[in-house]
């Protein structure tokens, strides 16, 4: 299985590129955020500003460089890198790691999910249990589905077409490198997109 090598691993934090730079199953990386957190939340401190109404609750390390909204809410564990752009109304619910130079914008929800450097989340997005390869994308209102209609484990396919059972009951979807998802497109569960991949946002439905 060579899914994880669709990703070239770009971390600016020589930490995080440690841990995740080995070759498993793209799902796998999911299972060990919450040991990647203990290893790069040790010895860090809080980053918080006064003139923000934010909630922040547990172990978050958020960078010097980044600016706080005036409202929103994250619990940790939670990282979040150099120079990324956190908007109004954002939610972190928890083993999130995000890269440098990320946007985490206005309205969306993040849980259990990696952002590689440079992916940007700007408008009303859900990104539950998946990985955002380096300047991957979402359009507005993109949704990033998670579970399966009857709970069920969730299946993935290789590059090759091959499915694999991931023993995961939540899993959103891997985005390569460079992908572009259009506004409000919804990607099922067990979704693996290659780098440079672009999903073309639904059409609209017009009667007449």
């Amino acid at each position: 299985m060579k899914s994880s090598t669709i990703f070239l691993q770009n971390f600016e934090n020589a930490k995080l590129k440690a841990i995740f730079d080995k070759n498993r199953p793209v799902w796998d990386f999911l299972k060990i955020i919450p040991e990647a957190l203990e290893s790069i939340l040790y010895g860090e401190k809080l980053h918080s500003k006064s003139n923000s109404a934010m909630q922040i609750d547990g172990d978050v390390f958020i960078h010097p460089s980044v600016s706080l909204p005036p409202y929103g809410y994250i619990k940790g564990p939670v990282y979040i890198g150099a120079n990324t752009e956190l908007r109004a109304g954002i939610m972190i619910r928890g083993n999130v790691i995000v890269g440098s130079n990320c946007v985490l914008g206005n309205s969306c929800e993040f849980k259990n999910s990696i952002l590689f450097d440079s992916v940007q989340v700007p408008h009303f997005n859900y990104v539950g249990d998946s990985i955002l390869g380096y300047k991957s994308h979402l359009g507005a209102g993109a949704i990033l589905s998670n579970v399966r209609f009857d709970k069920g484990i969730i299946n993935a396919s290789d590059e090759n077409g091959t499915k694999h059972s991931t023993g995961l009951t939540k899993f959103g979807a891997c985005l390569g490198d460079r992908t572009e998802v259009g506004c409000n497109a919804v990607l099922q569960p067990g979704t693996i997109l290659l780098p440079g991949s672009k999903i073309i946002a639904p059409k609209a439905i017009i009667i007449r």
